[in-house]
This record gives C-alpha cells, structure tokens and sequence, in this order.
C-alpha cells in the first residue's frame, strides 16, 4: 500500500518550509502554501537561487499569523494572515505576471535588513488567479506563487535510492515538496497520472526540473555539488534533471499523514520516462 507518510507547505516562496500532520486542499494547492513572495524593486520574485541567505529564514503558522525567524541572529517578524495594506502590484514570477497584496512597510523593511537587498513581501489574494501551464493542465486550474504547478509530489524510495548513491544522505527539504509517499518502487512517482488521497483527484502533469537550489544546506545556507552532480548519471533527459512529478487537482478536501495513496491511471507517454539510456 502507497501511503502519505509527510506533508509539506513553504508559505513565503524560496523561504523555509513547514512539516503538517494534516493539510486543507485549497482551489490552489495547500493551504498558505506559497501564497506570499518577496519581490525586488522591479516586482520580480526573489528567491534562493540568486539569494542563497533566504535558506536561513525559517517558517512557522501561528494563532496570529505566519513568524519567520532569521537562524543567523534569532530574531523573528510576524506577518498577518492578511496584508495590512490595500496596496496592489503586478508582480513577476518567471514568465508570469499577477497581482500580489504588498503586506507592509514595516515587514519589508525587516526582510530588506535580514537579507541585505532591496525585498517587499507581497501577499495573493483570492481574487489573484493565475493559471497553470495549459500546454499540460485544463483551462481554469490556477496556482499560487509556486513555480508553475499547485504541489510537488516525491515517493520516499527515490529519496532513499538516491541516498545510496550518495556519499553524506540528503534529507527531504532539499527538495521542496508537498507530498511525500512511503511504499512502492523508486521513481514510481514518474508516471502517476491519476490518483486519490482522502478522496480527492489529483493528477501528474509533469515531471519535476531541479536546479541549483537542491544543492543548498536548509540549514545552514551551505551549498554544493549534490545532488545534482548523482542525479545527472541516472535522471537526466534532454539535458534536464528530474526528480518528483508536478500535480493539479479538482475539489478541494482535506489529506492527512497515513492516508492511503490509490493509483488509478498511469502515464504511457514517453515523455514521463526516463530511460537509462539517457543518463551520463
């Protein structure tokens, strides 16, 4: 049996993530999930690829709101569930554009201090949809300010197979996704097309593109070769690193840990394959 055994959300984009025992679906993935992001001064979305010190920003869900602490001093900012400013801008993230909440001066200015660069922390309201890739999802699916897709789905066997290949284990954070499943065959998560948890549709879109930000210690804001450096032997195609399969969904619901994870249709197209005789 295919079980959920960990869920995940990243509420600021880029930023730390946070482990939930239970999770609401929401019309745009879980809920708080990426739904705020910290734009430059050009409403361009900031993020650990440029900005390796955003590793160290840590995230937790309070009765007041989202805290986030900076490891390297200890302190900490709360930000409200919702922006206390009406202010709107259009807001960049890779080819997308979309109007984000500014949340406010005094949060900005924290984040401009911890970091060392011009940030403003922006927040997506409801009415903020911005749709999926219709190239590989259905007209009207819509995501929050995560890279293109509503959740990330990893099976814990492919972590573990790619950590015998590995000379120091990675953990799961260094990957960033929102549903984690025990049970099954590595890289089963490929070529899932179709399945339920607690009842609710979900669907693999597209298989997962890594880049350098899986090289960064979420600790400590280190970074170096791997896994990259493994992954390219065995999961690369077409000049690409996979590792997870992108998901949408239909109907919102509730997934908890311990949820059984039912396949009911699996992709056949070539693209959700990765042929060893591709890797290098």
């Amino acid at each position: 049996m295919l079980q959920v055994s960990a869920l995940y959300i990243y509420p600021i984009k880029s930023l730390g993530g946070i482990s939930l025992n239970t999770a609401n679906l929401t019309d745009r993935g879980l809920q708080h999930d990426r739904r705020w992001m910290l734009i430059d001064d050009n409403n361009r979305f900031l993020s650990q690829r440029e900005n390796i010190q955003m590793a160290l920003l840590a995230t937790e869900i309070t009765d007041d709101g989202l805290m986030v602490t900076y490891r390297a001093d200890g302190t900490s900012v709360t930000i409200p569930f919702f922006p206390q400013s009406n202010e709107m801008v259009d807001v960049t993230i890779w080819d997308d554009t979309c109007p984000g909440q500014l949340v406010s001066a005094e949060v900005d200015k924290w984040f401009t201090e911890k970091l060392g660069i011009p940030a403003r922390l922006v927040y997506m309201p409801d009415d903020s949809l911005r749709p999926t890739d219709p190239r590989y999802t259905l007209d009207g699916m819509v995501t929050s300010f995560s890279d293109g897709y509503p959740m990330l789905l990893i099976g814990q066997e492919s972590l573990n197979d790619l950590n015998n290949r590995l000379q120091e284990k990675l953990p799961m954070d260094r990957f960033r996704p929102n549903i984690v499943f025990s049970g099954g065959e590595p890289y089963s998560e490929d070529t899932m097309k179709h399945i339920t948890i607690n009842g609710v549709d979900i669907y693999g879109v597209k298989l997962c593109a890594r880049c350098v930000m899986t090289t960064v210690d979420q600790q400590t804001a280190v970074k170096g070769k791997e896994p990259l450096k493994t992954l390219a032997r065995y999961r690369l195609k077409n000049n690409k690193i996979y590792f997870g399969q992108n998901l949408v969904h239909t109907g919102n619901g509730i997934i908890c840990v311990g949820d059984e994870l039912k396949v009911l249709e699996v992709h056949n197209e070539e693209r959700f394959f990765i042929k060893p005789a591709q890797a290098v």
